[in-house]
């Protein structure tokens, strides 16, 4: 059969897992005293939604912050926004009580998930956090107030790194519903110029 003359064995129909990158390495950052292996790709995917997968510089900015100022997570239960890989939820579990890193895109979450499982499997003597991954797409109150409703005490720090505006909504949702009077929040950002 042919169409508007293109013949159908000339037509290459691709599904979403062409663009999608999922060539993970395991790689080995070091913090102060701490070091974390977890799998991420070493350069940015084509597709913009898929930043998750490498750890950004404002991870690593943040991550040498809270490895010095360390005292500020002990006992704490955190939410990160916009984890990716979980490198800064999987640091902070180190010293919280509990982690809750959440990002929107699935691809995402399925290299997170992995990670926390590669930490909790290694049997790490210096983790003493639950850890979970949450799906969350910045502004979305329906998800929002899932999160909440398992996380009903809300978190005593709220950790982002190279996030976006976008994110008012969820910072103002999660400020009405944190823990403590303790209302603490380290965002990073950073240029990608």
């Amino acid at each position: 059969m042919e169409r508007d003359g293109v013949e159908d064995d000339d037509i290459v129909c691709l599904d979403e897992s062409f663009f999608i990158n999922d060539n993970y390495q395991l790689t080995r950052f070091t913090f102060g005293s701490q070091v974390l292996e977890l799998y991420c790709l070493q350069s940015a995917s084509t597709d913009f939604d898929l930043t998750g997968q490498l750890v950004w510089p404002g991870a690593e900015l943040l991550n040498h912050y809270l490895s010095k100022n360390a005292d500020m997570l002990r006992g704490c239960s955190v939410i990160e926004l916009g984890s990716g890989v979980g490198i800064t939820g999987i640091l902070c579990s180190r010293f919280c009580s509990e982690v809750v890193m959440t990002d929107h895109n699935d691809e995402v979450l399925k290299i997170l998930t992995r990670n926390i499982e590669l930490h909790q499997s290694s049997q790490d003597s210096h983790s003493c956090a639950r850890l979970k991954a949450e799906k969350l797409e910045w502004g979305n109150s329906e998800q929002l107030k899932y999160i909440l409703q398992r996380h009903p005490e809300g978190f005593d720090l709220v950790l982002g790194a190279d996030i976006y505006i976008l994110i008012l909504y969820t910072f103002h949702v999660l400020l009405m519903n944190m823990s403590s009077e303790r209302w603490n929040f380290v965002i990073v950002n950073t240029s990608k110029s």
